[in-house]
């Protein structure tokens, strides 16, 4: 196998794990209230312009720090279930379908951050998600929310990896 070919796995990977860790964070702090709480960070999120990267890095610390039991709760719940889903379905992932479908789920809820970018190998997009992200923090949401939509209105043949 190309070292190439090698690499985009394991970043496709990492990833996946950090999606799922992220979602069972969100799990845990949200609880029954998901839906309501979803809301209100969206729109907070769409309404706030992030001056600097020292903002996210000093609002990571402050949650980490008030909720360190949630996160290594969550920590401890992706470590089996990303094993799980590498072990048993690790042949799948390589399937266009399947990466169509990570690729939906990672634009979704984590389209902002240019996740489903870096997980299909398009690491300069996935940059650019992150530059646009510090620079008008909205513009980020809704392109993520363009490309989910994207991918899921193209054919298989039109979904290649490397041509989206």
């Amino acid at each position: 196998m190309r070292t190439g070919g090698f690499a985009l796995i394991m970043l496709q990977k990492i990833v996946l794990a950090v999606a799922i860790f992220i979602v069972i964070l969100v799990a845990l702090t949200f609880g029954e209230t998901i839906a309501i709480e979803a809301f209100q960070w969206i729109s907070h999120l769409a309404g706030v312009v992030i001056h600097n990267f020292s903002d996210l890095y000093y609002a990571l610390v402050q949650y980490v720090s008030t909720h360190s039991v949630k996160v290594l709760i969550a920590l401890l719940l992706t470590i089996p279930i990303c094993y799980w889903i590498i072990k048993s379905k690790g042949n799948e992932m390589r399937k266009p379908n399947s990466q169509r479908k990570i690729a939906i789920v990672l634009a979704i809820f984590l389209g902002w951050l240019g996740a489903h970018r870096f997980y299909l190998g398009q690491t300069g997009w996935g940059i650019i998600y992150l530059l646009i992200l510090y620079l008008f923090a909205p513009l980020a949401v809704v392109l993520g929310f363009i490309d989910a939509i994207r991918y899921l209105f193209m054919t298989e043949e039109e979904f290649s990896p490397r041509q989206v």
